[in-house]
């Protein structure tokens, strides 16, 4: 059984999540399956810790390629309530390395298996990406075609989603950006201007899978 992402740990408060639309419950954010644990800027922004499920037995209870990573020992996730801002589900976490190979071994050591992986140049200077499945999150490694230095993998931000993207996009306003073509065909991507919002991670909301006529879900980035 591949691991599941259970969990993430944020260095946000509670509040800057509350008001940006999300749910909040005794410092807790759960969009759908995945529960977000909000501790706080004290020991810094961004994403701590991820907490895994059916984890291989050789890297229980240590990091993964630099990745802080708990072993959450629940069978079963909890699904969460739905949000005033719209967001439904998370539909991939992305992490970046300098070693996209590097990365990628460290994780199929943890159990996890590639599922695709291509080669982009949309942002001019050719950027590697692998996904994996963590479960119902896509997991999404990017990274140089090259190595390019020794330095550990790091949390970079999470694509969430949206029954009703116009909806969403209209809540936040000026908050978030026009929501325009995703990569993949039939769906669309908005955004999120976080740091105006308080929130130290990047985030992006997307349209679902197949939410055009004939766009099957695609396991892509």
């Amino acid at each position: 059984m591949t691991p599941v992402l259970d969990t993430l740990t944020v260095g946000d408060s509670p509040e800057a999540w509350a008001r940006a639309g999300f749910r909040v419950e005794s410092g807790c954010c759960r969009i759908a399956s995945l529960r977000i644990d909000l501790s706080g800027r004290a020991a810094g922004g961004g994403i701590r810790s991820w907490g895994l499920r059916h984890l291989s037995d050789a890297v229980t209870g240590a990091a993964i390629d630099g990745l802080p990573t708990d072993v959450s020992t629940s069978d079963t996730a909890i699904a969460g309530a739905s949000h005033p801002n719209g967001v439904s589900g998370v539909d991939h976490l992305v992490v970046a390395t300098p070693d996209c190979g590097r990365t990628v071994a460290a994780l199929e050591a943890a159990g996890f298996e590639p599922r695709r992986g291509r080669l982009s140049k949309s942002h001019g200077t050719p950027l590697r990406q692998v996904f994996f499945w963590a479960g119902p999150t896509i997991l999404e490694v990017i990274g140089p075609e090259e190595p390019a230095g020794d330095g550990p993998a790091s949390f970079f931000g999470l694509a969430l989603v949206a029954e009703d993207l116009d909806f969403t996009a209209a809540w936040f306003g000026d908050r978030i950006g026009r929501p325009k073509q995703a990569v993949q065909p039939g769906r669309r991507i908005a955004t999120l201007r976080h740091k105006e919002i308080g929130i130290s991670i990047p985030l992006a909301v997307m349209s679902p899978h197949g939410s055009l006529p004939g766009s099957p879900p695609q396991v892509t980035g």
